[in-house]
């Protein structure tokens, strides 16, 4: 759908209380009328930003996770692996729940599709970590978000050189550690 197309892009790039509903119609080539036809307000276009963006990062992360058959802990190290593939291909501005959520009001509905989308990948992390045989399942995961987590917006913010590398090395050790204990 080309205005949700647009709007994603838009977003990402500028920022979403940058984008107007009149700069996306514009660029998508219909009316007004037609984006609030077909999305209701501003705010239930970026909910769909989210959304789709969401499903887009899940369906990438969990296709490359699984494309890794070697040990469970192999698994989470995959997760930096398709963090470093998102950030240089699809994301270089840093993550666009974090993004959102600095943007959006602690009230916005945007705000929770962000928080889903952490929890979701917080239970994915916990899922590998017990296959990984974690011996604090729920602790690692925790510990894992927050590498990623810091290494979207290091790399984004070109603060640390290859941040995601970094993270990835720390995982390696918390990983070792997580099942040494």
């Amino acid at each position: 759908m080309k205005i949700l197309e647009t709007a994603s892009r838009l977003f990402y790039e500028q920022g979403i209380r940058a984008v107007g509903v009149e700069a996306i119609a514009e660029e998508a080539g219909v009316t007004k009328k037609t984006l609030y036809d077909r999305f209701g307000s501003k705010e239930d276009l970026i909910v769909a930003y989210l959304r789709a963006r969401d499903g887009l990062w899940r369906s990438t992360l969990v296709k490359h996770v699984n494309g890794h058959d070697g040990p469970a802990a192999q698994k989470l190290l995959a997760t930096f692996g398709a963090l470093s593939n998102w950030m240089r291909e699809r994301s270089p501005r840093g993550c666009a729940f974090i993004n959102a959520s600095v943007e959006l009001p602690a009230d916005h509905p945007g705000r929770e599709v962000a928080r889903d989308q952490k929890a979701w990948f917080l239970a994915y992390l916990e899922d590998l970590a017990t296959e990984a045989r974690a011996q604090d399942p729920a602790g690692l995961a925790a510990q894992l978000l927050i590498l990623h987590e810091g290494a979207s917006i290091a790399d984004s913010m070109g603060s640390v050189d290859r941040a995601v590398d970094g993270a990835s090395r720390v995982a390696t050790i918390l990983i070792e550690r997580s099942r040494a204990v």
